[in-house]
């Protein structure tokens, strides 16, 4: 089985470049079997690793920043693969 984890923050203005260089230099042990780091207006950061694993099992995640970096709480949430259907 297959899940997503995804991690989402927003920093404070005018620290995107700053939180966009701490998320990639966070390292999960184990890493993942694949992790993609996005930007988005608003000093938005997006990070989803993918793990062959459980939906529910224990896995690493990216940690909250310092405070004075982020502008609200980070979010988080997990995602499981399902079939598309391209008929339609």
């Amino acid at each position: 089985m297959s899940v997503a984890l995804m991690w989402e923050a927003r920093a404070v203005e005018g620290q995107g470049a700053e939180l966009l260089a701490w998320a990639r230099g966070q390292w999960l042990s184990p890493a993942p079997l694949r992790r993609e780091v996005l930007r988005a207006p608003g000093d938005r950061v997006l990070v989803i690793t993918w793990w062959d694993a459980e939906f529910d099992a224990v896995l690493p995640e990216l940690p909250d920043p310092a405070a004075g970096l982020v502008s609200r709480p980070v979010h988080r949430w997990r995602f499981e693969p399902v079939t598309a259907d391209l008929t339609g």
